[in-house]
């Protein structure tokens, strides 16, 4: 059976796979490097690099959250010319699936292409023969045949296939290549571990022949560093610490004087303290000017370890860390969720205390307390997500005998909840604006449930049979069709606002049938101004759920 989407947990999976493809026949790749030089270690080091990711990148349902901190560790541990270039590969489809929690056909397409280019952008001069040129007509030459309902694994297998038959080519574009009678190693290396991720598409589980030698290879600086950026103040410079030998051999100057030679690091750093014991001296100092020191210190000796740490880094994280817990003080929110994949984006989109409901979304005052209970923060926002928990919330304010403000936004859908939190400004400590914010969600939000009709049933307007599929606007019956896109095409002409609309974003539910890719391809031709997106909710109940804002 063909694979349409995958999530982060099996993307992951895959690129296991996919290093251990590469390692089975990593000598190999070894064995044909001869460009940049003829160093022999292109498969080590694309092996190592891989490795550093993976070792560093969290499990993540989500494929975008995934890649991200896949292709950071990537390319802290590259290595070699190759290594670099497989990072930015990776990079290339992180900025491409960033906002996804599945990846689709068109999601692949796209982020093969978003690779090639990426990895080009990242070199200099680039260089054709490579595997810049592989990667980038292994996805040109197949890109017009990828529709919505071709699988992931037929993808990847014509993928694989297109870029085989240019690394053929190879040794006719590059001279050293042709020269020396042998294929570019970088992009074998590539291919092999693209290989790897369709073996596992198609059940074959890879297992790494020396997983022990993997753990070695994160990098000590694989640490999150979103917080320093371009645009970032330098006010807190770094850490130095490092312990000097003086040296009597060589052209260093004998006449070290500890008291001279601490008062020379004051020009340049502050926090000192230099500790001389016999030949070797420890030193710790806050520089924003390590180079000079550096250079100063190599005068009289060279060093025999060395640690350098950006304290700005340090310095944001904790402020971002005090803006985080004052605005989590300021408000938090407790919503009402069913469906796992529901769970895990109110989780995502800010600090929330989620309510695990059944299929019938119907929370008690109860569970609201409890969960409103579990919360400190000055004010407290409840999403019911379902009219008939109003109520319930409304009692359990009611009955709250704590010091924080409860206040209930009647938001009644899971898909109201969303956009509520959506627009909510996480970091920021006025509550009141928030709120605001949040309110103006849920009113701007038409939601739409998909199903099937259990028994004939006759509305105000319209009637059904028991088995068509119907639509639900506000618990009343609004659309139907013998098929998912004959009735959501059918709610959507009806509704007196759709050429205002600018998003959709759909919830697939837990039983839902694969008919993502057919729902929303009908949908970008009836409306191709419209932003279509699918997330996996995992609820009960209604197959799919709309929201379009």
């Amino acid at each position: 059976m063909s694979t349409k989407r995958i999530n982060g947990i099996q993307l992951e999976k895959m690129i296991r796979n996919g290093l251990a493809n590469l390692e089975a026949s990593e000598e190999e790749v070894n064995s044909l490097n001869v460009f940049p030089v003829a160093d022999g270690d292109t498969g080590t080091n694309m092996c190592l690099t891989l490795a550093n990711g993976l070792n560093t990148a969290k499990s993540h349902t989500e494929a975008g959250a995934y890649l991200k901190e896949l292709s950071e560790g990537m390319l802290l541990g590259a290595r070699g010319n190759s290594g670099v270039i497989l990072s930015q590969l990776f990079r290339g489809m992180w900025v491409e699936l960033s906002r996804h929690a599945l990846i689709g056909p068109g999601e692949m397409r796209n982020a093969l292409i978003r690779a090639y280019r990426t990895a080009y952008d990242a070199v200099a001069c680039p260089v054709e023969g490579t595997i810049l040129t592989v990667s980038r007509e292994g996805i040109e030459h197949i890109r017009s045949q990828i529709t919505r309902s071709t699988g992931i694994d037929t993808i990847l297998s014509m993928y694989i296939a297109e870029m085989r038959k240019t690394l053929a080519m190879t040794p006719q574009m590059l001279d050293v290549l042709k020269e020396a009678g042998v294929i570019d190693s970088g992009s074998l290396g590539y291919i092999l571990i693209c290989e790897g991720m369709l073996k596992y598409l198609y059940g074959e589980v890879l297992q790494s022949s020396d997983p022990e030698r993997y753990k070695k290879t994160a990098s000590a600086g694989s640490e999150e560093y979103s917080s320093f950026d371009e645009f970032s103040a330098f006010d807190d410079g770094y850490c130095m610490e490092f312990l000097l030998q003086l040296m009597k051999n060589g052209p260093y100057d004998q006449r070290f004087n500890l008291t001279s030679y601490i008062e020379d690091l004051k020009t340049y750093g502050e926090s000192i303290v230099a500790i001389r014991d016999n030949m070797r001296v420890k030193v710790h100092v806050h520089t924003k000017k390590p180079a000079k020191i550096i250079s100063m210190s190599q005068e009289y000796g060279e060093f025999i370890n060395f640690k350098l740490e950006n304290m700005q880094i340090q310095h944001n994280e904790h402020t971002e860390q005090v803006v985080l817990t004052k605005s989590q003080k300021a408000l938090a929110t407790v919503a009402a969720i069913n469906g796992d994949g529901m769970k895990s984006i109110f989780e995502r989109l800010g600090y929330c205390r989620i309510i695990d409901c059944n299929s019938s979304m119907n929370t008690s005052s109860e569970e609201f307390l409890e969960a409103i209970n579990s919360v400190s923060s000055e004010c407290i926002a409840v999403l019911p997500n379902n009219p008939n928990s109003l109520s319930a919330a409304e009692q359990a304010a009611k009955l709250y005998s704590g010091s924080s403000r409860i206040v209930i936004l009647y938001s009644r859908s899971m898909v109201e909840g969303y956009f509520a939190l959506a627009l909510d400004v996480a970091d920021s400590t006025d509550s009141e604006y928030r709120l605001s914010q949040m309110r103006s969600g849920i009113k701007g939000v038409t939601t739409l449930g998909v199903t099937t009709a259990t028994r004939d049933y006759a509305g105000k307007d319209i009637e059904c049979t028991a088995g068509e599929r119907i639509v639900m606007l506000s618990d009343e019956l609004y659309a139907k069709g013998s098929d998912t896109v004959e009735a959501v095409l059918d709610s959507f002409s009806k509704l007196e606002d759709m050429d205002e609309k600018e998003i959709c974003i759909m919830f697939r539910g837990a039983n839902a049938d694969d008919d993502a890719d057919e729902l929303t391809e009908a949908i970008m031709n009836r409306y191709p101004m419209l932003e279509v997106t699918v997330e996996d909710g995992g609820q009960d109940v209604y197959d799919w759920l709309i929201g379009l804002s």
